[in-house]
């Protein structure tokens, strides 16, 4: 299904205003085709006409009131609602498609992200959407209303002169040979233009997360030539694009300006011959203007449509993105969770059956309801990938995991994740308040469980010492926030969320000693009854865990508690003799 066709599903709910909007500027562009029929009364049937100077002035008088009452009375009102209800539909179906990505956004795999700059994204959702609003003002409503002011300014020639209409309207074939010839590239160039401007926002979106990086390394120099590489490539497409435009805007503007020409020659000619009098043929010049002015306006109209026509492909090519995480077709609501999981033969690729990215190997894992696991192992060993895996952020390639006896792809994922709470190793809050950030794990929930939440996570002392306390804002990803305080409060988040299941991600990593035995016993508490998940680094926070898995290039190599991994003095036990001799 093209573009155009996809796009008037979103104007399809409108179209009643858009109709009322198109009447409301047809009486619009109507009024001003009164002005050349003024001038030929006025010149031949007031100045010219062989009657008395009394009647003349009551003549003109007369005629000058009316055209007065129109101007100032009635086109004011028309010209306000044209106007208004034009840019009401534009917005309202602007808000509509943004409302639709940023759903389709939220559905969109990790996998996607991975490989997706966060700018072009924002991109396609705000510049190429806005783009389109082109169409529906200038595609639904400004292209059809110079159509139609065409067809009144022909209506009236021909009623004023048919040879004279003839020769103002006999260029029309050249000017739509001209439109289709030029306008089929330059929507390819658009197109490139937006995904090269696309890019240098997405490099710059990066760039400015970045600045404490590249001032820390004192690159600044060597960053700004690759940014001009990016910049320079978007030059050159926009560059491409605007000579082909002026390319177009030569040739059509030229055939525009004869016509005008053959016209005044033509009517100057029937003037002289006595075929014409003078008030007709500066009425024929008036709307000569009223035709091509439409004209020329379709010109610029043709470029702003392609721009837009360009932006719908780049925005449903978007939408079209397909979700690696879907509900199956009779997926149901994940109820009354007891935390009984297995992982059955369970391994994991990102590519697509490229051996040398798999990550996770047959893994094969009972876990009881109430039961603590930690995984431990070097890093990259897949122990995060395999938490991922509980949320479904990624499907199993082969195996399955069940929940309480059932594979959870049979859940609709939003209910799965619903029941389970995580922390991870890389913390992100948003730039808003704390009590927004803890509000996360539970919306509505009252202020005394979001400070129940926060004493438990031993955040709320901190969080009382801050400049607006629970309303202080934290700055973009919490950057006015140490790595400890925004921990605890991603741990708070989840102390009110009160899952089932618990996912801890490297949970006390970027905690000092102090913090970290004190969450320690905040965790160990709300791990009672519920089935946690630890991964952890440091080997000595997860001796109480009942499991500990031992997992090393994507394969479990050693399970059990921290009492029986010791006396096999096996990977763990080495592992544990080394980060003790360090500590």
């Amino acid at each position: 299904m093209g573009s155009t066709r996809r796009y008037m599903k979103f104007v399809k709910p409108y179209r009643f205003q858009i109709l009322i909007t198109i009447i409301i500027g047809i009486i619009k562009f109507s009024i001003p085709m009164l002005t050349p029929l003024l001038l030929k009364y006025v010149l031949d049937d007031v100045i010219a006409a062989d009657i008395t100077q009394d009647e003349k002035l009551s003549k003109l008088f007369l005629a000058m009131g009316i055209m007065f009452f129109i101007f100032l009375v009635l086109r004011p009102p028309v010209e306000y609602y044209r106007q208004y209800y034009a840019q009401w539909v534009g917005t309202k179906i602007l808000y509509d498609i943004r409302d639709q990505l940023f759903d389709h956004i939220q559905k969109l795999s990790l996998r996607y992200y991975a490989n997706t700059r966060a700018g072009e994204v924002i991109s396609r959702v705000i510049h190429d959407v806005e783009q389109t609003k082109t169409f529906v003002i200038t595609g639904l409503m400004n292209l059809w209303l110079d159509l139609f002011t065409i067809f009144i300014a022909i209506g009236i020639m021909l009623t004023l002169d048919v040879p004279l209409t003839i020769v103002s309207i006999i260029l029309f074939p050249l000017y739509g040979f001209s439109i289709k010839y030029f306008y089929g590239r330059l929507r390819h160039l658009t197109r490139a233009r937006s995904q090269a401007l696309a890019e240098v926002q997405g490099y710059l979106h990066e760039r400015v997360q970045g600045i404490p990086v590249i001032r820390s390394f004192a690159i600044e120099d060597h960053e700004q030539k690759l940014f001009d590489k990016q910049n320079s490539n978007f030059l050159q497409k926009a560059l491409d694009h605007t000579n082909w435009n002026a390319k177009t805007f030569a040739v059509v503007n030229t055939i525009t300006d004869i016509a005008p020409l053959l016209v005044i020659g033509y009517a100057g000619y029937q003037v002289i011959q006595g075929d014409l009098t003078v008030g007709t043929l500066v009425a024929f010049v008036a709307y000569i203007d009223r035709l091509y002015n439409p004209l020329r306006r379709l010109v610029n109209s043709s470029t702003t449509l392609t721009q837009a026509l360009a932006s719908m492909d780049r925005v449903f090519e978007f939408i079209d993105e397909k979700y690696d995480i879907v509900d199956a077709p009779n997926a149901v609501e994940c109820k009354n969770v007891s935390g009984n999981m297995k992982f059955e033969n369970v391994s994991f690729s990102y590519g697509d059956d490229d051996d040398d990215q798999i990550v996770l190997k047959d893994i094969n894992l009972d876990i009881k309801s109430g039961e603590t696991v930690a995984l431990v192992g070097m890093s990259g060993g897949g122990k995060s990938t395999l938490v991922s895996l509980i949320s479904r952020f990624y499907d199993v390639t082969d195996g399955r995991i069940l929940l309480d006896g059932t594979d959870i792809r049979s859940y609709k994922v939003r209910s799965l994740r619903d029941k389970i709470g995580m922390v991870h190793q890389d913390t992100f809050l948003f730039s808003e308040s704390v009590k927004h950030n803890i509000l996360l794990g539970k919306p509505g929930a009252t202020d005394e469980e979001i400070i129940e939440a926060a004493k438990a996570a031993n955040a709320h002392e901190f969080i009382e010492n801050l400049p607006q306390g629970y309303d202080t804002k934290v700055g973009e990803r919490g950057v006015k926030l140490s790595g400890g305080q925004k921990q605890r409060i991603a741990i708070a988040r989840v102390f009110l969320k009160n899952p089932p299941l618990l996912i801890w991600d490297e949970a006390t990593s970027a905690l000092d000693l102090e913090s970290e035995h004190l969450i320690q016993e905040s965790l160990e508490e709300l791990a009672k009854n519920r089935t946690t998940f630890i991964v952890a680094h440091r080997l000595s926070t997860i001796t109480h865990a009942d499991k500990i898995v031992l997992i090393e290039h994507g394969e479990v190599v050693e399970i059990g508690t921290h009492s029986e991994l010791m006396s096999k003095k096996g990977h763990y036990y080495d592992l544990f003799q080394v980060q003790q001799l360090d500590d």
